[in-house]
């Protein structure tokens, strides 16, 4: 026995009540999306701002570099490190540092070279200046070319 099919031939079904709905829920979502996206560029551009962001320009408040404050401030710095290096070395049971001499000694200006030194830097810019020549190139005037890598090495 054949059974009888409920739609004939070139007969459609209607959408229905769950179509309607979802067709409903697609467009209100599709609307919300696009109101979304629109109020939400205002959000990106507040990202990184606010109190603790890093790129506010009045949080360097250290002074300025060379000046008597900068260096109080170092010498403070240097004394702290020499401190802690002198209670740990009285800690293993060696003799302290002496901290005023170690803060005086490192915060002096650094000292002339000497001739040892001086001799050995004009030997390297000699040999480096016939090397110099011999490549073609124009040699370098030694007593300043001295002075500039032993500014440079910080003697």
């Amino acid at each position: 026995m054949r059974r009888r099919s409920r739609f004939h031939m070139g007969q459609t079904l209607g959408v229905g009540t769950f179509g309607t709905v979802i067709i409903v829920v697609v467009i209100v979502a599709a609307v919300a999306a696009v109101a979304a996206f629109v109020g939400s560029s205002a959000l990106y551009d507040d990202i990184g701002k606010g109190d603790f962001a890093l790129d506010v320009p009045d949080l360097d408040t250290s002074p300025a570099p060379g000046s008597a404050a900068a260096n109080a401030e170092a010498e403070a710095e240097i004394r702290q490190f020499l401190e802690a290096r002198s209670e740990r070395l009285e800690r293993r049971g060696e003799a302290p540092l002496d901290v005023d001499a170690e803060v005086a000694a490192l915060s002096s200006p650094a000292a002339q070279p000497d001739d040892a030194l001086r001799s050995e830097v004009r030997d390297l810019v000699i040999a480096r200046n016939e090397r110099r020549v011999r490549s073609g190139d124009e040699p370098l005037d030694v007593e300043t070319e001295v002075d500039r890598q032993l500014r440079d090495l910080g003697a």
